[in-house]
């Protein structure tokens, strides 16, 4: 982490450097660079108290006794396999799977003694994900980006199995997990968190067994030492030189942030470091080639940033490939076809010493499995689709939830109800007034939660919308109106600030239902009573977007959305993605 002088100096330098380049007024400049300055100082301040503060937290549980460790229920089986033994603690038990950030972020928002908390996950520590391409060439070493998980869950008493689930019985209750090589056993539950993220899509490509991922440390740890046997190789006085380039070519699948962000760090590798080491004759034969379906990189930011990003690349003598899909991989070649603006379609071949496949994401063997079993709610085929409550579509007591790359909220279709909708919103002659449509707009917000903002931008915009300038909305314009919020209701994107978000309601939500425990127990509740008692209480998720950065290779960009966009190839831009 930087100083904040030191930061604040990156930004006024950054500033005069872009008023040189650009021949402007300083003046504007020097605003911008103490704007900047002042909101990079405030982030370190803020994230040098959140550190230490969360650091001094787990620090205090150091010293205590650590969770017990987990038995068998003797003589107990379920489906013929062994049961783990529930400690009767008179709470519920809560079983998170995953440690990315959605689950980490419910571990670290519950209270302390609310539940008897179970982690299972194969991996034991938690990766700060966004600087793993950063790890893959020594920019940040690999113990700077994780942290351990059973130090996470000492906090709340919690116990951490390294085990992955393989299968789940809803009606028991019960999830199976798995260590290879070490059998398996069920693990009962109360309430169950599925937070284990999603793997790339193949797209039918064949040779992905010869491409590098990039989710886990161990994938960066593998990515730095093929990158370094590469260049030895090419030092070898036995090399020839056509190996030499194959060795020096490396390609990314994919123009989404990680495969751009991996192609800059590998760009500022060879600029910055291994210029000391190798002879520029080495230098002069590395091709990077970024591979993107799309007709632009970074096509899920604004695409000021994406020709922004195309621009800067080209400088750095990247070369991006549009409109082509990876067609097969083979150990030293890669083959893929690009599709042209008259529908033509014509096919490459080229050399290659490394790949890294780093596509979109659908759903894991495990998560595939849980939508098969519940299969008249989950009909989508990227992600569990969970309700505006972050639970689980087709489990009826509402037990399960899931989050982060594994889920999808599901949103309403506005437009299906337009006939009920627009009857509840006039009172009065045959159209909508603005008064109308105000009081419509907040009991709408109350039935579509996650819709409120965009419905309120209906009132904010009504003369937009009031086409025939006569003060009221007709059912065409209303039908507009509804097309207009249904349109704004897509997809959360796979995001770490997502994940972390749900994850920090959810753990909310459970801090807040641990008090409604008791009442339930003293009751005899139905399962959909309780549901609704549970809804009553909290209300639902709401996603706020805080801005997507990426980093560029001596430049960043970032998209604070609604058009809102920071693009910079100086050293303010550089240290405001580093910090």
């Amino acid at each position: 982490m930087f100083r904040a002088s030191t930061m604040l100096r990156v930004a006024r330098l950054g500033a005069r450097q872009m008023s040189t380049a650009t021949g402007r007024p300083n003046g504007s400049y020097r605003r911008f660079g103490r704007t900047i300055g002042t909101w990079m100082v405030g982030t370190a301040v803020l994230a040098s108290a959140g550190y230490y503060v969360g650091k001094d937290e787990i620090d205090a549980f150091d010293h205590e006794e650590p969770a017990s460790e987990l038995h068998l229920s003797p003589g107990q089986q379920f489906k013929g396999l062994p049961i783990i033994e529930a400690e009767s603690t008179g709470r519920e038990r809560l079983v998170v799977l995953g440690s990315g950030w959605g689950a980490v972020a419910v571990l670290k928002t519950l209270d302390r003694d609310k539940y008897d908390v179970i982690v299972v996950s194969p991996d034991n520590y938690f990766i700060f994900t966004p600087l793993l391409p950063s790890a893959t060439v020594g920019t940040v070493e690999f113990r700077s980006v994780l942290e351990g998980i059973r130090r996470i869950t000492k906090r709340i008493r919690g116990a951490y199995v390294e085990a992955s689930a393989v299968d789940v019985d809803f009606e028991a209750k019960c999830v199976l997990i798995e260590k290879p090589g070490e059998g398996c056993a069920w693990l009962p539950y109360d309430r169950l968190v599925v937070g284990v993220g999603a793997q790339s899509i193949t797209r039918g490509t064949s040779g992905l067994e010869f491409c590098h991922k990039l989710k886990t440390i161990l994938d960066a740890r593998s990515i730095r030492q093929h990158i370094m046997a590469n260049f030895e190789k090419v030092m070898l006085p036995t090399t020839p030189d056509d190996e030499k380039r194959r060795l020096l070519t490396f390609v990314v699948c994919g123009g989404g942030p990680t495969g751009c962000e991996f192609a800059a760090e590998l760009h500022d590798l060879l600029a910055e470091d291994l210029k000391h080491y190798f002879p520029q004759s080495v230098r002069d034969m590395v091709r990077v080639v970024i591979v993107q379906s799309r007709d632009h990189v970074l096509n899920m930011m604004d695409s000021v940033i994406s020709e922004f990003a195309e621009r800067q690349f080209a400088r750095s003598n990247i070369t991006v490939v549009t409109n082509s899909r990876v067609q097969a991989i083979t150990e030293t070649s890669l083959r893929f076809s690009t599709k042209h603006e008259d529908g033509t379609v014509t096919e490459h071949e080229i050399p290659q010493g490394f790949v890294l496949w780093s596509t979109g994401v659908c759903l894991t063997p495990f998560t595939q499995l849980l939508c098969q079993k519940l299969p008249d709610y989950q009909k989508n085929k990227h992600a569990i689709t969970v309700d505006a409550y972050l639970r689980v579509k087709g489990i009826r007591d509402g037990s399960v939830y899931a989050l982060g790359d594994c889920a999808t909220v599901e949103y309403p279709h506005l437009l299906e109800h337009i006939n009920e909708l627009f009857e509840s919103a006039h009172h009065e002659g045959a159209e909508i007034t603005r008064t109308e449509l105000e009081m419509f707009v907040k009991n709408a917000a109350l039935e579509f939660p996650c819709a409120a903002g965009h419905l309120q931008s209906l009132v904010d915009n009504f003369g937009h919308f009031d086409t025939n300038h006569n003060g009221t909305i007709d059912r065409s314009e209303f039908r507009s109106m509804l097309e207009y919020v249904d349109a704004k209701l897509t997809a959360l994107p796979a995001l770490a600030q997502v994940a972390n978000q749900e994850g920090i309601y959810l753990g909310h939500v459970f801090n807040k239902l641990a008090s409604l425990q008791v009442e339930h127990k003293s009751k005899e509740m139905s399962a959909d009573r309780k549901r609704r008692s549970e809804e009553i209480s909290v209300a639902p998720f709401t996603y706020h977007h805080h801005g997507t950065l990426a980093y560029l290779g001596r430049a960043a960009a970032a998209d604070f959305g609604q058009g809102q966009t920071y693009k910079g190839s100086n050293l303010a831009a550089k240290y405001m993605w580093r910090s």
